[in-house]
């Protein structure tokens, strides 16, 4: 029986932007093989411009890098910002991008693109970055290790990917970015607005821009290994008594006294129990704490003039919201008949009802204040207090 084949490019439409059912995509392609999908968002306006991506790169907390190749001497530069608006303008008209991380952040029409990609937990998503190219522009040839999106916002940019079996991913000598020091193309494609790219990890590609053009890139980023058994152990340490150590009751007579013998292995792993026997209800509780302040590149914070819990709950009372902090990172778990809410590294015990309220993008309006329980109340306010929600006023002439 021959294997199933599955179309690297297909066409999309207003209602299914993968030209496929979510289902199917990720059955198919999710993880496993890259999808070109042209007109993916047909009749799309970008959300943002060149100049609102420079002004944003001038700010002091705003994550930008500038990378220019100088074709002449084969040589890449990058810069990282924030840079000066004089920048800009001394640049040449050839062979530089201008990169710009979490825009979403900072854009509440760029955070507008993510419902398109509901059907994949809110919290696996990274950021959304933009990086605008005058024809030439690149960041060269390299592999990533998280999942991408590219949708094409503005002008025309060439992606070229290696699809091949097992290709070289060996680095060139000599520079900051990790870029491949062999690359050879196995698909070659021009995007147009509305067009979208995906590339699960490990494909290695190469984006140029032919002309000045914008890229949405919506990244999925995924902790290591190292990262969760890190943090995780970092959790555990600080609970566990010094008394629980490594013991050795009725040792055998050693034949070989340098030899770490197998016995002593098993041992080991009594004396790592804590670490290899966490059950599911601790495990998920260190996880969403972890992954809800993964790569967090601003902790939120309260304005400095916050209302009292009191004047807070009257607002809401009154017709204002609780809207989420653009860097407020959240996700629930399930705890029985309850739920845990994570926010920002921390856990709330909130009623399961209204878990989905508080992961919310809107979030929490008057109408879905009126539903919350006295306790459900009261971990609003702590999260505004924290910094993680913020009051937004009611509009004029609601209550």
């Amino acid at each position: 029986m021959s294997k199933p084949t599955f179309p690297i490019e297909v066409h999309g439409s207003a209602k299914q932007p993968l030209g496929m059912s979510p289902a199917a995509f990720l059955r198919d392609y999710w993880q496993q093989r890259p999808l070109l999908v042209r007109q993916a968002f047909p009749h799309f306006q970008c959300p943002t411009t060149p100049d609102d991506l420079a002004g944003l790169a001038l700010e002091e907390t705003a994550l930008s890098r500038l990378v220019h190749y100088d074709r002449a001497n084969n040589h890449w530069q990058i810069e990282t910002g924030p840079f000066e608006e004089e920048r800009f303008a001394d640049l040449p008209k050839r062979d530089w991008t201008l990169l710009v991380q979490d825009v979403d952040k900072w854009d509440a029409d760029v955070a507008a693109l993510y419902p398109a990609f509901s059907f994949l937990p809110r919290w696996r998503f990274d950021d959304i970055m933009i990086s605008y190219a005058v024809p030439g522009g690149s960041v060269g040839a390299h592999v990533d290790n998280y999942d991408v999106f590219l949708i094409q916002g503005m002008g025309e940019r060439n992606w070229k990917i290696d699809v091949k079996p097992n290709p070289p991913l060996g680095f060139l000598p000599d520079v900051a970015l990790k870029l491949l020091q062999t690359f050879d193309p196995s698909h070659d494609w021009i995007l147009q607005p509305g067009d979208m790219l995906y590339l699960p990890p490990g494909v290695p590609h190469h984006g140029i821009g032919v002309t000045e053009c914008l890229t949405i890139s919506v990244g999925l980023r995924a902790p290591s290994s190292a990262e969760l058994i890190g943090d995780l152990a970092d959790q555990l340490c600080p609970d566990l008594p010094d008394e629980l150590r490594y013991v050795d009751p009725g040792l055998a007579v050693s034949k070989h006294a340098g030899e770490i013998d197998a016995a002593s292995i098993q041992r080991l792993r009594t004396a790592l129990s804590p670490l290899l026997s966490m059950d599911d209800a601790a495990l998920q509780r260190w996880f969403g704490g972890f992954v809800t302040r993964y790569r967090a590149a601003v902790s939120p914070t309260p304005p400095p003039k916050l209302p009292s819990r009191q004047q807070m709950a009257r607002k809401l009372d009154e017709g204002a919201s609780a809207i989420p902090h653009p860097y407020a990172r959240r996700a629930w778990t399930r705890v029985g008949r309850a739920a845990d809410l994570h926010s920002c590294g921390d856990t709330y015990r909130i009623s399961l009802k209204v878990a989905h309220l508080f992961c919310a993008e809107r979030g929490i309006d008057a109408s879905a204040w009126a539903q919350l329980s006295a306790s459900d109340r009261e971990v609003l306010l702590n999260l505004l207090e924290a910094g993680h929600f913020l009051l937004q006023p009611a509009r004029k002439g609601r209550r």
